[in-house]
C-alpha cells in the first residue's frame, strides 16, 4: 500500500509541476502580448494596462504552441485580467492520471495550478 501511495504522489507532483510551468508561461505570455495599451497611451511608470481579448488570445496561443491539450487531456483553462492591479491570472486544471489506484481514493481526481503576471515598464 505504501508503494502505491508513493508512486501516485510522485505522479501527481510531476503533473502539477507540468501545469505550474504551463500556467507561468501562459500568464507571462498573456501579460506581455496583452499589453496593447502601450501603443495607445505610451510608456508610463506603472504596470501596463491589459486588454482582455488580447490576453485571452495570447494565453490560448501559448497553450496551443505548448501542446497543452495533448499533454494534459481534458485541461480546463481560466484567464482573468485584473484592471486594478493590471495583472493577468491563468488557472489550469486537468484530470489527474494516476498510475495506480487505492481503494477509497477519488474516482476522478484533478490537479490544478495558477499563475499571475504583470508587465511593468520603468522609464529612466
Amino acid at each position: 500500500m505504501a508503494i502505491v501511495v508513493v508512486i501516485d504522489a510522485s505522479a501527481a507532483y510531476l503533473q502539477r509541476q507540468g501545469l505550474d510551468n504551463l500556467a507561468d508561461g501562459a500568464a507571462l505570455y498573456g501579460a506581455d502580448l496583452g499589453s496593447a495599451a502601450i501603443y495607445e497611451q505610451g510608456l508610463g511608470d506603472a504596470r501596463l494596462i491589459q486588454q482582455e481579448a488580447a490576453v485571452e488570445a495570447a494565453v490560448r496561443e501559448y497553450l496551443a504552441r505548448a501542446d497543452a491539450a495533448s499533454r494534459f487531456p481534458g485541461i480546463d483553462v481560466g484567464v482573468r485580467v485584473d484592471p486594478i492591479g493590471r495583472s493577468v491570472t491563468v488557472r489550469l486544471q486537468a484530470p489527474l492520471d494516476l498510475p495506480l489506484t487505492i481503494p477509497g481514493s477519488p474516482a476522478n481526481p484533478t490537479v490544478g495550478a495558477s499563475s499571475t503576471a504583470a508587465v511593468t515598464v520603468v522609464v529612466r
